[in-house]
């Protein structure tokens, strides 16, 4: 990049206004490692929980949580164990497996007991973790004053008094949509229309300060003002059709999406964690059933 570093006026009318994270997977470890692990645990192919719960969108326990519709209680874990012991779904997925292993056995096991309650906290813990490559980045990138530093993520609440309610990430961000606090989740479109108008207001409503003088707020925001990092390929898609720029953010290699950070913003982000690809346990043809 070409662009001085010295100048956030230049930088912003030339780039992008705002920076817009997902949390999960992007700025904290991703839940996606903590239900590989269970799943090889089991001795199950690995996918099987994604899968169930992507294909119970957009009415399913998991999907339901996240929009706020239902607290986080006995009922919650009890639909959501129901969803991930589905035969009908899990029938599916294993057929599907076995066109990609055919060391499989042909006939359709019965569906994994899974534990969802255990599950969904091992997810939920190991995600209060920030990621070694990205969390320094966002860290550089609020210090510069440079952008709008924002959040657009799927969200749960936890009951009330709960160790995980706080959580110190939110502080490093001007503007945070939630999906359990706003009743919409990412990739519905309306949710990332949302964060467009959050986004906007701030930056009007910060305007005449030296910083909104400097970036131009004074203008508004527009859709191709924004970038958007996920680590989800849907959720991108959608980004992309509201006119926000994306970058993807793969599992265990989120220094990429750094450095595809720093080129769009002109900032140096990096941190000192050696860029070595985290790699998966996946065993493949091993996972049995």
């Amino acid at each position: 990049m070409t662009q001085s570093k010295d100048n956030p006026a230049e930088i912003q009318h030339r780039g992008p206004k705002v920076i817009l994270f997902d949390i999960g997977g992007v700025c904290v470890i991703s839940p996606f490692q903590s239900i590989l692990d269970y799943e090889l645990n089991l001795g199950i192919p690995p996918g099987w929980v994604n899968y169930s719960i992507s294909r119970t969108a957009p009415d399913g326990f998991w999907q339901r949580l996240e929009k706020g519709e239902i607290p986080m209680d006995d009922d919650f874990f009890a639909g959501f164990s129901r969803d991930l012991h589905d035969p009908v779904r899990w029938a599916t997925f294993y057929k599907a497996q076995q066109t990609k292993n055919p060391k499989l056995p042909k006939e359709v096991p019965p569906v994994p007991k899974i534990d969802a309650r255990w599950l969904f906290f091992d997810m939920m813990s190991s995600a209060r973790a920030t990621d070694p490559w990205m969390f320094p980045a966002l860290q550089k990138l609020k210090a510069s004053g440079k952008f709008i530093v924002a959040a657009l993520s799927n969200t749960v609440i936890f009951p009330e008094n709960h160790e995980f309610n706080h959580n110190p990430i939110r502080s490093q961000f001007d503007v945070f949509v939630s999906s359990a606090h706003v009743g919409l989740r990412k990739p519905d479109p309306r949710i990332y229309e949302l964060a467009l108008k959050k986004v906007d207001e701030f930056a009007r409503a910060n305007a005449n300060t030296d910083r909104g003088r400097a970036l131009g707020w004074g203008e508004g925001i527009q859709r191709s003002d924004i970038v958007f990092l996920d680590d989800i390929g849907e959720n991108l898609k959608t980004a992309k059709k509201a006119g926000f720029g994306t970058i993807k953010v793969s599992l265990g290699k989120a220094f990429e999406a750094v450095e595809e950070l720093e080129e769009v913003t002109g900032l140096e982000l990096a941190g000192d964690h050696p860029k070595i690809p985290i790699k998966p346990n996946l065993r493949g043809s091993k996972a049995k059933i």
